[in-house]
């Protein structure tokens, strides 16, 4: 059945394939090609162009990045690259055996984390924030792409490589990550919300301690998920992470060791003081040569708009890329020969003691974030979004002024999980995944209509087509009798059109009544595939298919979602 539905849903084209150490995965068992479908990217306005260009068309966009990862020498260049670039590998070794001591990480992600005190290791790398409960589903997959991605080149490529998860534990924006929806046990989306904490929109989320309101949410959240045989499992997981008194990034970190961990994953908390003197050197550099790295993300900016795509960001001319963390966290800007932030002003001389001295009160903006991350870590590939691929591909620049190698860029895995009555649903019918975000019954009327019986189509054709020839005649007639009946005759027949069309709509609701299954497997499919309205894999929890399929949803996923470029997988599990 999926390997008929492969032809509608449009799978890529094989020249873009990647090889070597980005070779698609095969599947696990022998059934697994008939649980899974792929669609071409370029398909869905949700995912920017720039990744079908990526894609399939990689030579438009190869001067803003480092290499090409379908290209095994891609792979041995960035290795080579990282492996002769000096960093304090033992030193940032032992700030992660730190956090995953204070965490207690699983035995698998600390002997990765150890690994990485050996100069010749090198990493492939994502992040995100420190979404509510674990975040959407794409935190996941991106998780999910850098351990594969990981494991394969470590195989192709004979390289010790580590997975490892960057906590974008210092941002300030509370709305982004404060909800979570999922799906109840009817499939309506349930938004969980926590209770603003204290500084909350003004201070990093690393900054902020998870209250007693926690168990309220929590609750709320039990109540949402529904029971199965899961749910122990899970909300307990949850409970223990998110605890009273608990940060709320450290408490995103150990619920993600929870689930990836074992499977050798890495996590580093970003905010961690520890690690700051290592980036002294970068604070102080964007402090020395104030607007530098504003001014080549715009000039990358519009090479990205020449080859026709929207840059991610647009820097204002001269600002600073770093952020002052004095209880808040204040963007810095240049003003005339001195730094303004909040209320507060400096000399250049004055904040730069300040970054030598105390580098933990700095932090970096979305341009200089990257550079930091491989300033600590040999990281030879970054695993993107869609809108990180735009901002990344911005930075080429960047990286050679603070001379630190720009890794390859691998976008993450992007899929829609289904179970399979939606599965059997979509492909039966032959229902493209697009048409069901319009949160409307557009979609099931073309169905029902073009299930209506042939008979009463055909006759209801034939009667629009009988109408419109004899009222054309009579029309045609007119002005022989009275030429201003015309326009009489003409108004005739677009009432009698209109009318035919309301009988119409009323066939397709007789249908909707007589099949009402059918109307039941739409609005089933339509919830899970677009909830709200939106991408399943931007809006749905990471949480709400751990509850529904445990812990083995991760096992499916490490197994059996291919590492290939320009598809949407529709996986059923």
């Amino acid at each position: 059945m999926f390997s008929n539905a492969l032809r509608e849903y449009g799978a890529v084209p094989a020249d873009r394939t990647p090889t070597g150490a980005a070779q698609a995965t095969e599947p696990s068992t022998a059934d697994s090609a008939a649980t899974r479908m792929a669609v071409d990217v370029r398909r869905f306005g949700w995912i920017r162009p720039l990744v079908g260009d990526y894609a399939f068309n990689f030579a438009n966009v190869a001067p803003l990045f480092a290499g090409d990862p379908t290209k095994p020498e891609s792979w041995r260049d960035a290795i080579a690259r990282a492996q002769s670039t000096r960093r304090a590998s033992a030193d940032v070794a032992r700030i992660l055996a730190a956090q995953q001591k204070r965490r207690g990480a699983p035995p698998e992600a600390r002997a990765n984390a150890d690994r990485l005190a050996n100069p010749s290791s090198v990493a492939v790398v994502t992040g995100q924030q420190a979404g509510a409960f674990g975040g959407p589903l794409f935190t996941l997959l991106k998780a999910i792409t850098t351990i594969q991605l990981a494991r394969r080149v470590s195989r192709e490529q004979r390289a010790d490589v580590v997975p490892l998860f960057w906590v974008d534990a210092e941002d300030h924006d509370w709305e982004e990550i404060a909800s979570c929806t999922v799906l109840d046990q009817q499939f309506q989306p349930r938004t969980v919300t926590l209770a603003p904490l204290d500084g909350a929109g003004d201070r990093p989320i690393a900054a902020l301690t998870l209250d007693e309101r926690i168990q309220t949410s929590l609750n709320e959240l039990a109540g949402s998920l529904g029971e199965t045989d899961f749910t122990g499992w899970t909300v307990g997981g949850l409970r223990d992470a998110y605890r009273p008194g608990r940060g709320m990034a450290e408490a995103f970190a150990i619920w993600l060791e929870r689930i990836l961990g074992p499977h050798g994953l890495v996590v580093f908390e970003s905010s961690d003081p520890a690690a700051k003197p290592f980036a002294r050197d970068v604070f102080t550099l964007e402090l020395r040569t104030p607007g530098r790295t504003a001014a080549l993300a715009a000039e990358a900016g519009a090479l990205l708009e020449a080859r026709g795509h929207q840059p991610q960001v647009a820097p204002q001319p001269e600002s600073v890329s770093l952020f002052h963390l004095d209880g808040g966290r204040r963007a810095i800007r240049r003003d005339g020969d001195r730094f303004v932030f909040g209320e507060t002003s400096r000399t250049a001389e004055q904040l730069l003691q300040e970054a030598e001295t105390s580098p933990d009160h700095f932090s970096p903006n979305v341009l200089l974030r990257p550079i930091v991350q491989d300033t600590l870590f040999p990281t030879i590939c970054y695993v993107a979004g869609p809108s990180e691929l735009a901002y990344l591909g911005q930075l080429g620049g960047v990286y050679q002024h603070f001379g630190i190698p720009m890794p390859l860029m691998y976008p993450r895995a992007s899929a829609t999980l289904v179970d399979s009555a939606a599965a059997r649903f979509l492909t039966r019918y032959d229902v493209p995944l697009e048409s069901l975000q319009p949160q409307d019954e557009s979609a099931l009327n073309r169905l029902l209509e073009s299930l209506l019986p042939k008979s009463v189509e055909q006759a209801m054709k034939d009667v629009q087509e009988a109408i419109h020839r004899s009222m054309q005649g009579l029309i045609d007639a007119m002005p022989a009798l009275d030429p201003t009946l015309a326009g009489a005759a003409k108004t005739t027949v677009g009432k009698m059109e209109h009318d035919l069309r309301n009988l119409h709509a009323k066939m397709i609701q007789a249908a909707k009544r007589r099949d009402e299954t059918l109307r039941r497997q739409f609005m089933r499919a339509q919830a899970q595939v677009f909830p709200l309205g939106h991408a399943q894999e931007r809006t749905l929890a990471v949480i709400y298919f751990l509850n529904r399929y445990g812990p083995a949803v991760v096992d499916r996923l490490l197994a059996d979602l291919p590492l290939e470029l320009g598809k949407h997988w529709i996986l059923v599990v």
